[in-house]
């Protein structure tokens, strides 16, 4: 009987599977748009079989050089329809990676103006590329830091190079930069991690397997913006979803969303595979912080300073604190979390499980790590002050910053956290003109259906009226 049961059950279990697999595609055929040669095409990336203790930075540029090569090669062969104003594909298009002063799609290296006291692994986040690591090198070079921001593999070229792309081989071209950073730097000088959303967790996981293994150099700090703890149980499902990708008929299944590519240095299109990876790389983090636990070693993990937004539709800021934080031994750890704009007019449209999310930070009891709340000073101000409670204790002292939340906005974003307000392509208080596009500035209102892209995307904040909050305590951490 229990086996005929089990029969039964497993053989539903499949149907369901088929269903979801078969469905996903049928879905995709019928609801994305035609796929463009960056959907399709398969540039020869660095993967982490190549990437052993041999092959160098210098080996990872060579490789970017041909990758690069290659993409302008596409870029000759577009179709006509496809060569408009805000195409990143096209040469005289307005969101051309070429149009900007060096092509942030690529890693690059910023030097101090002195001798470099420490050195410094940026890694970009999923979809992303090195350009959102801007802000911070040059936080990092006044603080007297040499830095590499690296192109992680699959990112900046093409979206079809998340098709194919896994987290073991982000992790290891992380491996190789850790190691030219700590080549460029004085052997006793401190090395830091940062990390942007998928970067984070790149750095995370980086931090706990050296720890494992105690085979690569061990950073000194970790820092982490939005950083990419704990995301949606249906980010598994993506692998699911994308299997009947490999079917000419059903090449959409590959993908999630297809969307014009206007982003110089992010990918819009979202493959299936890209979500798979944020869980697989996710879970293996989960799977590291047990094996330190039972291994006793929690008390060798390096401080950590993590910035986030109270609210975050990529990544969940109750996670950052239950999974990573709570774990951490008395460090001189700390945790920035961005309150909502209270003063906007919109509380009573906001989740309230967001609303309370900012109180239940900074209760009374004691915890092994610093804890910042940056919010209004009251209801009734837009003004916003820190609300600070050290390790150890449950006082709150509250400190002004003479910072102000812009009127129109309600919340910092996911994607905001590492670019200053005058940033030339997310800025909403660009700096001056630029040869390239701006998206900061975007508030598109009219009728729906009428734009290509959704209103939503267009609107999302893009840059952090806060920045100056994250460079100051960045540059107090690492000088610390």
């Amino acid at each position: 009987m229990f086996k005929r049961w089990l029969r039964r059950i497993l053989f539903a279990f499949a149907f369901l599977l088929l269903g979801l697999i078969l469905g996903g595609a049928v879905n995709a055929k019928l609801s994305l748009p035609d796929l463009k040669p960056w959907h399709r095409v398969r540039l020869d990336d660095v993967t982490a079989a190549a990437l052993d203790r041999n092959f160098t930075f210098q080996d990872y540029a060579a490789r970017e050089e041909q990758l690069f090569a290659a993409v302008r090669q596409l870029e000759t062969r577009i179709d006509p329809n496809d060569r408009t104003s805000v195409n990143r594909y096209h040469a005289g298009s307005r969101s051309n990676p070429q149009r900007a002063e060096k092509d942030w799609n690529r890693s690059y290296e910023t030097e101090p103006s002195t001798t470099a006291r420490g050195g410094a692994l940026l890694l970009h986040g999923l979809t992303d590329s090195p350009y959102s690591m801007r802000a911070m090198a040059g936080v990092l070079r006044d603080a007297g830091f040499y830095s590499l921001a690296l192109r992680v593999p699959g990112h900046g070229t093409v979206p079809s190079g998340l098709v194919t792309a896994e987290w073991e081989d982000w992790v290891a071209a992380a491996r190789v930069a850790v190691r030219h950073v700590r080549s460029r730097i004085p052997e006793d000088a401190p090395l830091i991690l940062v990390g942007y959303s998928n970067g984070g967790a790149i750095a995370l996981k980086y931090t706990f397997e050296t720890l494992l293994r105690n085979d690569d150099p061990m950073p000194s700090k970790v820092i982490l913006l939005s950083p990419m703890i704990g995301v949606t149980p249906a980010a598994r499902l993506a692998r699911w979803i994308g299997m009947l990708g490999v079917v000419p008929y059903f090449e959409k299944a590959y993908w999630i969303d297809v969307v014009p590519e206007y982003n110089p240095f992010k990918y819009n299109s979202f493959p299936a595979n890209a979500g798979f990876q944020t869980s697989r790389i996710t879970r293996a983090l989960e799977a590291d912080l047990a094996r330190i636990g039972s291994a006793g070693l929690g008390e060798r993990l390096p401080p950590i300073l993590t910035f986030l937004s109270i609210v975050d539709s990529t990544v969940s800021a109750r996670a950052v604190v239950t999974s990573l934080y709570d774990r951490l031994p008395a460090n001189g750890s700390a945790l920035v979390l961005f309150d909502v704009n209270h003063l906007a007019g919109v509380d009573e449209f906001i989740q309230p499980a967001d609303l309370e999310t900012g109180q239940r930070f900074i209760d009374a009891s004691p915890r092994r790590y610093q804890r910042v709340l940056i919010t209004n000073t009251s209801r009734d101000a837009r003004d916003v002050e820190a609300r600070v409670i050290d390790a150890g204790v449950g006082a709150v002292n509250h400190l002004p910053l003479g910072m102000a939340w812009p009127a129109d906005v309600f919340s910092l974003t996911h994607i905001a956290l590492p670019f200053r307000p005058d940033d030339p392509l997310y800025g909403y208080e660009p700096g001056g003109p630029s040869p390239m596009v701006n998206l900061g500035r975007l508030s598109p209102r009219g009728e729906k259906g009428v734009l290509t892209v959704a209103t939503d995307a267009l609107m999302r904040l893009g840059a952090n009226p806060f920045f100056e909050v994250v460079a100051a305590r960045t540059a107090a951490f690492v000088n610390r």
